[in-house]
């Protein structure tokens, strides 16, 4: 099988609070956004990857440069105007790839702030999906207690909030990327929703307002996506334990 990786690096993530845009923060010897890439970069199954950069990025030149260099052989990049929202951004690399995509084809978004996709569950993502009509994509259940706050416009977002109800957690996921969708009905429930002025917060969420019930794969829960400076931390110390001593030395060296 073959499939076009899309992956939405337009954000210039303000809750990251850093000198330059989270996807682009340095990260155990490469970027955010290169080690998000690498996989896909690596598998042969991969036509082709779409990045959606925001307007007046002046990194993603240099990270593109640096690819070029360091993967060989290395699928096609192409460079998309992405959008204020993600699904804008997702959208505009679909529309990239319509001379070359069929709609029968594979479509994988990845986010450019998830560094640590490991290859075992890229593997059963397009083994459990690779004859599935719609697609789905990589979750974990969720394992906390779940609250509802009320919200309350005199707190800032992510400050101090009232309980309301403890959610019952058993039948929650949290949704990963890649999510997997084909792309002639990806792009019909992305343009349906953009329409109607809706703008969801992931792919599948398209596809559900259209009735669609995408397949949920089981993914691991260090597939995490960097929002705060102390997530590069985190995803730092994941990449190194997978890379095992000897890497780490060479590296280091």
């Amino acid at each position: 099988m073959r499939y076009w990786l899309v992956l939405p690096a337009a954000g210039v993530g303000r809750r990251f609070g850093g000198p330059r845009p989270k996807q682009y923060a340095p990260l155990h010897g490469r970027t955010v956004i290169e080690w998000a890439l690498a996989p896909f970069l690596a598998d042969p199954r991969c036509a082709a990857a779409v990045v959606a950069i925001g307007a007046g990025d002046v990194y993603w030149g240099e990270v593109a440069q640096h690819l070029v260099k360091a993967t060989r052989p290395l699928p096609e990049l192409i460079v998309a105007s992405g959008g204020a929202e993600r699904s804008q951004s997702v959208r505009a690399c679909l529309a990239a790839l319509k001379a070359r995509a069929t709609p029968d084809d594979w479509v994988l978004v990845h986010d450019a702030a998830r560094p640590c996709l490991h290859a075992e569950d890229l593997e059963r993502l397009l083994g459990r999906l690779g004859s599935h009509p719609l697609g789905g994509l990589l979750a974990v259940p969720a394992t906390d207690t779940c609250k509802r706050a009320r919200l309350s416009r005199d707190q800032p977002v992510g400050g101090d909030q009232e309980v309301t109800q403890t959610v019952d957690r058993a039948d929650l996921w949290r949704a990963l990327t890649p999510q997997m969708f084909r792309y002639g009905r990806l792009c019909e429930a992305l343009d349906r929703a953009l329409a109607a002025g809706r703008l969801p917060s992931d792919e599948a969420q398209a596809l559900e307002w259209l009735g669609e019930r995408p397949l949920l794969v089981p993914g691991s829960a260090t597939n995490i996506k960097v929002t705060a400076p102390d997530d590069v931390l985190i995803a730092a110390a994941l990449l190194r334990a997978r890379a095992g001593p000897a890497a780490n030395e060479e590296r280091s060296a």
